[in-house]
């Protein structure tokens, strides 16, 4: 007798065991003789040795087809599952090019939804950093964590590293109530936001607890070596210059980062000046960084907002 857990996070379970377990009672009667046993995101599968092995191949193809587009229709489960050895179909061709990266809380989906954030999303795949520039609301930061939360969930990562400089954009931190945890928090509040959306409260609260997701002040960075880590460098246009070679040296061999940010937004102190464009600019041709430019096609928020995107990069054309 084997014994078997398979972990279904990479994908909504609802889409893999169906509308009223349907698909599930499909695999079922395809392994008459296996007991499988379904609690939240496992399965349980319980076998001889033989029957559990094809099983397995037949729920990773089912994986694979769902991590890439998204949904299944019961049919098609139907058929993948009686696929025989030897004349099976390639069932993960790119039929969606909208791939899903990550399913949240309450079968939320999140996806690349522009072609620069896909743009975004391919260049992560081929290279180990990627610098994403653009306005606010082009969900720079938000594919950046999705991408991340997609590494820890595939087991690509063992961590995931969040950092932002922690800039008074107006305010002083010296004047906002608080310890320093409770100062520093409010300008990490979207890395939180964009967790939130992805991540189940529980299992989030685990990760952060454990360190497997870590959020932190990018003055944190100094010191280490991130290894093993999907590491986002977020607003990344209040990081001076030495700040940010910091930060790109202390990335370990297994590693990814993003550095996002908006060359229209800093706020750094008049006598200091920010280091993405020259980073970004200077590393652009080496192989291994891929760059990025999202503009006001890429906004996904409200639809003013790339309105006044628009009119603020036309006032300065004045200038």
């Amino acid at each position: 007798m084997t014994e078997s857990i398979i972990n279904l996070d990479s994908i909504n379970p609802i889409e893999f065991f169906g509308v009223n377990n349907g698909k599930l009672d499909l695999l079922k009667k395809k392994f008459p003789l296996l007991k499988i046993l379904s609690r939240g995101t496992q399965l349980k599968l319980s076998g001889s040795p033989e029957e559990v092995a094809t099983a397995e191949e037949k729920i990773s193809q089912i994986v694979k087809y769902l991590e890439r587009n998204g949904n299944l229709t019961e049919n098609y489960f139907e058929q993948i599952l009686g696929d025989e050895e030897g004349t099976r179909v390639d069932h993960f061709s790119d039929r969606n090019p909208n791939e899903v990266l990550v399913f949240g809380p309450n079968a939320r989906t999140v996806r690349a939804r522009t072609a620069n954030q896909k743009k975004m999303v391919a260049l992560a795949d081929k290279n180990d950093i990627v610098f994403a520039i653009g306005p606010a609301g082009t969900g720079k930061t938000y594919t950046a964590v999705a991408l991340a939360v997609r590494a820890l969930k595939n087991k690509a990562v063992k961590k995931i590293i969040l950092t932002r400089p922690a800039v008074e954009a107006g305010e002083s931190l010296g004047f906002l109530p608080g310890d320093l945890k409770e100062k520093i928090d409010p300008y990490l509040r979207p890395l939180y936001d964009a967790l939130d959306d992805m991540i189940p409260a529980e299992k989030l609260s685990y990760y952060m607890t454990n360190r497997i997701i870590e959020i932190a002040p990018l003055a944190y960075m100094r010191g280490r070596t991130l290894d093993n880590s999907f590491i986002i460098l977020d607003e990344a246009q209040n990081a001076t210059d030495l700040q940010l070679k910091m930060f790109l040296t202390r990335i370990g061999a297994s590693a990814k980062a993003i550095i996002t940010g908006d060359l229209t937004q800093i706020d750094l102190p008049k006598n200091q000046k920010s280091g993405l464009e020259k980073a970004s600019r200077i590393l652009r041709n080496i192989d291994g960084i891929g760059s990025v430019q999202l503009d006001e096609e890429d906004v996904v928020r409200h639809r003013l907002v790339k309105a006044i995107i628009r009119a603020y990069e036309a006032d300065k054309e004045k200038d």
